[in-house]
């Protein structure tokens, strides 16, 4: 039988929370009528204005106006974001000054050379055998990465923190402001020195280099730094692992099943390519749109993107020179279909 003392105590841990749910009853009221917000779902029964309800409708208002504003800003900030693409570390051998300690491990690094390898990107220390074991979770670091053609793309991308390879981006935004009606586009070639030219400010000045009309008046100059940005690609955008797949894919004769094959193959593509591509179909899409004026089809930048954008793994030469078509082939499907693909 319980004592008089334990009900005393439960009676008051009763009155104790009791009062507590009242007072923030009161205080959910008062914001509630602060704000005028129906939170119990129930209509509430129209009421005659009252002074009080026009002294709160301006804080009200503001109130709301600036959740609305957070909400919308939060959205934005999300989106803006640049997606975390997976890397892998570029470990090469390294001779170390110094004492080291493994940043994996955290063991010392025997040896007077080559005790260890070292990131290329990211600069992580490691023994050769932790090596093995490392997450692919490279962050590179403007300090290592010091180029922009020829830099690996996934690497640049991480490098910078943006979706795309700035070059993509620029090239794209510049081709696309003046230059969609010129006769010719792509297929046309511009100087190769001022197309070396605007390589080297990339390499040197970054997202900060000047490709306008005013220091670059020919467009096809622009054009051509961005097809000689993705040949200079150490692993092309599409990557010599899907290289099979596509042309497989390309061989279909049926339609229907080709596009659902190459579908399936950029599922094989790193992330950061895959998102590059996409962006440069819809920017060849806009070209074709124009092709009245520009005379450049879908079958034309077939011609042009597919050496570009594709290379044989290991191939011998004969085996390369009948891939060509199959990569105009490729190429000219993911223009027409962008839409659907990605």
């Amino acid at each position: 039988m319980p004592s008089r003392e334990s009900y005393v105590v439960r009676r008051g841990k009763k009155q104790t929370g009791r009062r507590a749910e009242k007072e923030a009853s009161q205080k959910g009221s008062l914001f509630t009528a602060a704000l005028s917000l129906n939170v119990s779902g129930v209509p509430a029964p129209s009421k005659p204005t009252s002074p009080a309800s026009t002294f709160w409708q301006p804080i009200r208002s503001f109130a709301l106006s600036q959740l609305t504003s957070l909400v919308r800003r939060a959205t934005l900030r999300e989106s803006d974001l640049a997606p975390k693409y997976e890397k892998v570390h570029n470990f090469k051998v390294h001779t170390f000054r110094g004492p080291h300690w493994c940043e994996y491990c955290a063991n010392f690094m025997w040896g007077l050379i080559a005790q260890g390898v070292k990131c290329a990107d990211c600069g992580l220390n490691v023994h050769k055998q932790c090596s093995k074991v490392v997450p692919n979770d490279c962050q590179p670091d403007l300090r290592h990465v010091k180029k922009v053609y020829s830099c690996d793309l996934t690497t640049l991308v991480k490098a910078h923190n943006t979706k795309r390879p700035m070059v993509v981006d620029m090239c794209i935004q510049e081709i696309e402001a003046r230059g969609l009606q010129s006769e010719g586009l792509y297929r046309i070639s511009g100087f190769s020195e001022l197309i070396e030219d605007v390589k080297l400010a990339f390499d040197r000045d970054g997202e900060k280099a000047d490709i306008s009309s005013s220091a670059y008046e020919d467009i096809n100059i622009i054009t051509g730094a961005l097809k000689l940005y993705f040949r200079e690609l150490p692993i092309p955008i599409i990557t010599y692992d899907a290289y099979p797949r596509f042309i497989e894919a390309a061989k279909i004769t049926d339609a229907e099943k080709r596009l659902e094959s190459i579908h399936e193959a950029l599922k094989l593509l790193p992330p950061a390519h895959c998102e590059s591509l996409r962006y440069l179909m819809a920017h060849l899409k806009r070209v074709t749109q124009c092709e009245k004026e520009n005379l450049m089809s879908s079958e034309n930048l077939g011609i042009v993107f597919g050496p570009t954008l594709m290379r044989a793994p290991d191939l011998d030469a004969m085996t390369a020179l009948n891939d060509i078509r199959y990569q105009r082939l490729v190429v000219e499907t993911l223009i027409t279909n962008e839409d659907v693909l990605f």
